[in-house]
């Protein structure tokens, strides 16, 4: 059963994948996969597990429960609950977006955007959300993206190329922030990284990540987009009134804004912040319509901004998730990490390598569970380069496939890019800017250490003894390659 689990996990992608030559919805297969595997865990029963300690102590204190009881009532509803947190925040956040659209929001920044080159679009358009997802997280930067996109660009192909370098480029912006995304928050709250350090050292080799994939469709790309046709509406009173769309785009930029700080003033979860968000737009704008005409009045309805949010991608998110807190559950993610931990390397070349390789995993696999592994099996100080660079790798790896990130699935779900498209035209770009970033963390770091070293010894009280050296490197995340 534990290995019936893992083939049924690389069926259900490769099914995701084919969507379009299978004509399969991805969503539908998601869910299908999700069932499967928990079922597949209930009947292996407790014999398939990995680790038992957590079932034990469940029921140590739950007297008279059985494997089901602790795999249902236990790991089920935490899965649903940390799958939920995501899923919440992803429908406020598009709810949100949708809503500022409608009130015509997004038309003050696309007015003031008006080249209609290939090239130059698409540094506007990655640098603008590689900056937005530092402040925002990467999914909701990519929600923003993907419906300023939509009013930019007519041709589908065209605007597939800019939302897939959309992705990679919250995905950097998100690396090296804090609060940019889920894995760094992770890393953040549970004190492994400090905020001002983690910005230091991952802000370069974020950047490279996103430039060269700039620099080579750069050569690729040739021409002028076409710009999709104004619909003019017939409600002129409304659109005479321009100051709607102005304090739409205010409260919903604000709103988004405002769910980190609601974050580390409350130290609640993320999407009571974006809900909270959403309701104080959803009272603005009854109140703002109230007197308006019944069909005025239906168009700025939240039931009817709700129609148009993507249900599907929402659903194909939830099965992703919840299929592969199965695996978690059961352990097949802690056995990888386990068997990564063994590789024989020295350091730092070891713990640089197991980063890399959790970026490249965090393409297939969510990335949240890894990081949470990699956090239980090690126990570095704070600020230390392993840490810097799990920020790094596990945030800009999800770019190389389009299921690789939250971002991605988002994307994916609101635009319908295909799995496959996206593998051949993206993800090796996406590859040589992941490689070309980790590339140039390792370099600085080296780079760094030389010199920090040497400015450190040569000022500090520290017994020059082989001992004291190698103590206090140690304590100051430097790297100690040879013990004499």
């Amino acid at each position: 059963m534990f290995y019936l689990m893992i083939l049924l996990f690389l069926v259900g992608y490769t099914v995701i994948a084919l969507e379009h030559p299978l004509k399969i919805n991805k969503s539908a297969t998601a869910l299908v996969l999700a069932v499967l595997l928990w079922v597949v865990a209930m009947i292996g029963g407790k014999d398939i597990l990995v680790d038992t300690s957590s079932l034990r102590e469940y029921l140590m204190t739950h007297a008279g429960s059985h494997f089901s009881d602790w795999l249902v009532h236990s790991q089920l509803i935490h899965a649903l609950g940390e799958v939920a947190e995501i899923v919440f925040f992803l429908l406020g956040a598009m709810t949100i977006v949708e809503l500022v659209d409608t009130q015509g929001g997004f038309k003050l920044i696309t007015n003031k955007i008006q080249t209609t080159n290939k090239v130059k679009l698409l540094w506007v358009i990655s640098i603008l959300a590689f900056f937005m997802s530092a402040v925002l997280d990467n999914m909701t930067t990519s929600i923003v993206m993907v419906a300023l996109l939509r009013k930019l660009i007519a041709d589908k192909k065209d605007r597939w190329f800019y939302a897939s370098m959309v992705i990679i480029a919250a995905n950097s912006g998100g690396a090296w922030s804090p609060i940019g995304d889920v894995t760094t928050i992770m890393l953040w709250v549970a004190g492994k990284v400090s905020t001002i350090n983690i910005m230091e050292m991952t802000f370069l080799a974020s950047l490279v990540s996103i430039i060269v994939p700039l620099i080579i469709l750069s050569f690729l790309m040739k021409g002028n987009i076409e710009r999709p046709e104004t619909i003019q509406e017939n409600d002129g009173a409304f659109q005479a009134q321009s100051w709607h769309s102005i304090l739409f785009l205010c409260l919903g930029v604000g709103a988004l804004l405002f769910v980190p700080v609601f974050k580390t003033i409350t130290h609640l979860p993320p999407y009571l912040g974006m809900l909270g968000g959403l309701g104080v737009l959803w009272i603005v704008s009854e109140i703002i319509h109230r007197k308006e005409n019944s069909e005025i009045k239906n168009k700025f309805a939240i039931t009817t901004i709700l129609s148009k949010i993507d249900v599907p991608s929402i659903l194909f998110f939830l099965g992703i998730l919840i299929s592969v807190n199965a695996l978690s559950t059961v352990g097949h993610l802690s056995l990888l990490s386990t068997k990564l931990d063994s590789i024989n390397l020295q350091e730092p070349e070891k713990y640089y390598l197991i980063n890399i390789i959790i970026g490249l995993l965090s393409s297939v696999v969510d990335n949240v569970p890894l990081v949470a592994g990699a956090m239980g099996m090690y126990s570095f100080p704070m600020d230390h380069y392993f840490w810097e660079f799990l920020a790094y790798c596990a945030g800009t790896g999800g770019s190389i496939l389009i299921i690789g990130s939250a971002a991605g699935v988002a994307v994916m779900g609101m635009e319908k890019i295909d799995f496959i498209w996206y593998l051949k035209k993206i993800s090796w770009i996406a590859l040589i800017g992941y490689f070309a970033g980790a590339a140039t963390f390792i370099g600085e770091k080296a780079i760094r250490s030389h010199f920090g070293s040497e400015h450190k010894i040569e000022h500090t009280d520290v017994t020059l003894t082989k001992e004291g050296i190698r103590d206090y490197l140690t304590t100051n995340s430097f790297y100690v390659v040879n013990s004499d």
